[in-house]
């Protein structure tokens, strides 16, 4: 006879970012897409928002409520806090349902934590809710969620920019060949043109100010781009008094043309440690981009350039990981060796 409280329970993945985190629910597909941001009142620790809500009040708190980013870099960096994210994310989940839970997860990482900073995922989302914790590395979960024949005896190469890493591997055979993991990323790239206009125009402006003139008027090149510009409104770090500048793509380029080298040259060393005949499939299959990063305006032109191979933006680049971590969670059997720690005793099917 079939456990009765079967029926109330669902496997999930998961794509903590640092930028956003998103959860797919096995039957159901994406149900949770909000930033990983969280307000605390310092006075009394009370969580005042998480997510959506959060953000809205980002650059915009009194003294005694602080914006908490619980994920930096890819990397947990306040346990507590991004297990009370998670409980939140789940519980919306099951609003109508106080009897759900949760019976598998699986979680993207980055390709390079250590066990102790995998084990802290794990641990967080087991803290939230989860029966069973798996972890599997981005890249191979955007490969997943990009529906790349990950176990053939082929090259499929892929460059994940999210918003604190940017993840890079080259995958053959259902594991990752050769990788590397750059903490250069959108928050990077939102942090130049911070720094550009404060040293450039003498103007103080915020994160959400920089992420929309990179989102609105930012490119990786001008090649076959229109001009455009944007006004800016901000703080004159001379007078103190509020003040207004128009912005050109011009400058927004040059804000960002280091970071976006960095990740070009590390692009590089990845296909430069990657076997010959990996590295021959790379020419008829080409390298695919995902993660908002990849959103970037001329990325994949720029790259395809340097790189001399075809480059591609996978379909819906932003939910590639977390779809792949769906995917990876409704067939555990097919990805089980992907998703596990072969040392690890094996799952029991519920």
């Amino acid at each position: 006879m079939k456990n009765p409280f079967i029926y109330f329970t669902k496997s999930i993945g998961v794509d903590l970012g640092t930028a956003n985190s998103l959860v797919y629910v096995a039957g159901r597909g994406i149900v949770i897409n909000e930033p990983s941001i969280a307000a605390v009142n310092n006075k009394t620790g009370q969580v005042l928002a998480i997510g959506d809500e959060a953000k809205k009040m980002v650059g915009r708190t009194p003294a005694h409520i602080t914006i908490i980013r619980p994920l930096v870099n890819g990397v947990i960096s306040d346990f507590d806090m991004t297990q009370e994210m998670l409980k939140y994310f789940f519980k919306k989940i099951g609003a109508n349902n106080d009897l759900l839970h949760y019976n598998r997860a699986v979680i993207g990482v980055p390709t390079n934590l250590t066990e102790v900073e995998r084990k802290s995922v794990e641990d967080a989302v087991i803290g939230a809710g989860a029966k069973k914790a798996y972890v599997v590395e981005e890249p191979l979960a955007a490969a997943i969620g990009a529906r790349l024949p990950i176990d053939q005896p082929t090259a499929s190469m892929i460059v994940d920019i999210g918003g604190g890493t940017t993840e890079i591997a080259v995958i053959s055979m259902g594991g990752i060949v050769t990788s590397k993991s750059l903490k250069v990323a959108g928050d990077r790239l939102n942090d130049d043109i911070i720094r550009f206009i404060r040293e450039e125009f003498k103007l103080a402006v915020g994160e959400p100010t920089a992420e929309e003139l990179k989102m609105t008027i930012g490119s990786a090149t001008a090649a076959g781009s229109e001009k455009l510009d944007m006004p800016v409104r901000g703080r004159d770090m001379a007078t103190g008094l509020p003040k207004e500048i128009i912005l050109k793509d011009v400058h927004v380029r040059a804000a960002m043309a280091r970071s976006v080298k960095m990740m070009l040259d590390a692009i590089h060393e990845v296909i430069e440690t990657t076997p010959p005949e990996l590295v021959g499939d790379m020419l008829r299959n080409g390298v695919y981009l995902s993660g908002g990063g990849s959103l970037l305006k001329n990325l994949d032109k720029l790259l395809e350039k340097e790189l001399m191979v075809p480059v591609r933006v996978i379909d819906d680049p932003l939910t590639a990981v977390v779809r792949g971590c769906g995917i990876a969670v409704e067939q555990f059997d097919k990805f089980y060796n992907v998703v596990n720690n072969p040392l690890r005793p094996r799952d029991i099917k519920i």
